[in-house]
């Protein structure tokens, strides 16, 4: 499986960057920072419920949509510098 696409390069490219707006006029409609935009647009920082909520009420995307993409970054991430050594759970000892 390929890395998924950070949730913020997809604003950028799908939206930002084709629409020749500026990082900070997108971040002050939507009652942010230009750092905190910035930043995720970067793939410095996650998605998070906020900012997705206000891209969907900006008419930029659906919420779920913009947290599905962190979801599944975020997964991928962690796959990929995690060591478990968890085991399968299994109930029957429980009814031995």
């Amino acid at each position: 499986m390929r890395k998924p696409s950070h949730p913020g390069f997809v604003l950028y490219d799908g939206f930002i960057e084709p629409n020749n707006i500026k990082i900070q006029d997108l971040a002050e409609h939507l009652g942010f920072s230009r750092e905190a935009l910035s930043r995720l647009c970067q793939g410095k920082t996650p998605m998070t419920a906020n900012m997705a909520l206000s891209l969907e009420e900006a008419g930029i995307g659906k919420a779920a949509t913009w947290l599905n993409l962190q979801t599944k970054y975020s997964l991928w991430e962690q796959k990929q510098h995690r060591n478990s050594t968890i085991k399968p759970f299994s109930t029957d000892a429980l009814y031995a």
